[in-house]
């Protein structure tokens, strides 16, 4: 095993690219070379986990020894300080940690540490989630093209809630809860590249995915109820989307209601599946290592496997969901590793064919304000305008913003 610690000159240099990031002005500009030494470590991907388990699939497979180099990093979690990569470089994998901020802080430490270029490398979650059975059952790997932030709303306690609301999440800027948000803080939605997803879903595909018979037991309590009828089939590879928040939901309600809010920030052409509490943050990080030219946006893939429903099955309650509905775990974990190795052997064995000069995405990539160029397809479009005006001024026109911000007061 190979420790890398850094030294005066890699600690100057994360010290020049955060100024640098401040400013707008990039540290290749000011010192082309400074951060590509014959020892920085150029992956060709990056699998991103947020906990032990996550982990521990990747351990002794046979496929590659993701422990040939233990790097230390500085601004990782205390817990997860070490990004893991093999000898030469090619794959790495590290954990965020669990929730948002985890999330967002650690991507954001490693997109800027000296230690590594990430411009041509593709970062793929690699992480189990809360699955949809109008969608998919226990076990299934999904790739998502979208991933929304539904809890980035107003609440009001579901006992207090307007009697003709139905449910207590209310859009900001909005009035009812199947308005339009018109207050937007950017992070409510982000689409990834649509044509990398769709060769990710191809090598996954061709995977053995695993089962066992506790998670077809569970699957069968779903039958019986035509909507949850996908919950009960076996595991298998779906392209839908995930919502991420840091509050872990349980039960129908609270679950329709992440999904008619993707549904929503989507303008109708998101199908959520997966819940999460991470996704987001991971995404922000990436977008804004972009712009920062450290990452490219374009190549991120998000893979989740499903290992508990969302919600409950007929005859049963949320808090039955909630500490007894987990018996999807073991074949989710194992198919984090079968389907996601067969994405990165795939990337490995076409880099010099395909990925290495990436792939050039279709759809608009980005977040809801067009941060990264182009005009989003879902929200209300860039806030970059040419036309003299700032753009988030005309976003605020457009939908109304302020009308609720007004009545609050400072305390």
């Amino acid at each position: 095993m190979v420790f890398v610690h850094l030294n005066a000159l890699a600690i100057v240099a994360i010290f020049l690219n955060l100024a640098c990031h401040t400013t707008g002005f990039t540290l290749q500009s000011l010192w082309p070379n400074a951060l590509i030494t014959s020892s920085t470590i150029t992956p060709k991907i990056m699998i991103v986990g947020f906990y032990p388990d996550e982990q521990s699939v990747w351990e002794g497979i046979p496929e590659f020894d993701i422990f040939g180099q233990n790097i230390t990093v500085p601004g990782l979690s205390s817990q997860f300080p070490q990004v893991h990569c093999t000898k030469e470089g090619d794959v790495c994998q590290m954990l965020a940690g669990e929730g948002e901020i985890n999330a967002a802080s650690s991507i954001t430490a490693v997109a800027f540490s000296p230690l590594f270029d990430f411009r041509t490398t593709y970062f793929m979650i690699a992480g189990v989630a809360g699955i949809n059975p109008e969608i998919a059952g226990i076990g299934s790997v999904t790739f998502a093209q979208f991933v929304t932030q539904p809890a980035l709303q107003y609440e009001f306690d579901a006992r207090e809630k307007p009697e003709n609301y139905t449910t207590g999440y209310v859009p900001q800027g909005s009035q009812f809860p199947s308005q339009y948000p018109s207050e937007l803080y950017g992070t409510e939605c982000y689409e990834v590249n649509a044509r990398l997803k769709s060769l990710a879903v191809g090598f996954a595909k061709t995977a053995q995915l695993n089962d066992t018979a506790a998670a077809a037991r569970f699957r069968a309590t779903y039958r019986g109820y035509a909507p949850y009828a996908a919950g009960t089939t076996e595991p298998g590879v779906y392209e839908c989307d995930a919502a991420t928040a840091d509050v872990y939901v349980s039960g129908r309600l609270l679950s329709e209601a992440w999904q008619n809010y993707t549904h929503l920030i989507t303008n109708g052409t998101g199908k959520y599946c997966t819940t999460l509490q991470e996704d987001s943050g991971v995404l922000e990080a990436l977008l804004r290592a972009d712009l920062a030219k450290r990452a490219d946006f374009a190549r991120a893939i998000v893979m989740r496997t499903g290992s508990d429903y969302d919600r409950q099955a007929p005859e049963t309650s949320p808090i039955d969901n909630l500490y007894f509905g987990q018996d999807g775990y073991t074949p989710a974990l194992n198919n984090i590793y079968l389907a996601g190795v067969k994405v990165v052997q795939g990337i490995l064995m076409g880099w010099e064919r395909t990925f290495k000069r990436g792939i050039t995405p279709e759809n608009y990539v980005g977040d809801i304000l067009g941060s990264l160029g182009g005009r989003p397809d879902f929200g209300p479009g860039s806030i970059f305008t040419m036309d003299g005006e700032s753009g988030t001024t005309q976003l605020m026109r457009k939908r109304g913003r302020g009308q609720l911000r007004g009545r609050r007061r400072p305390l």
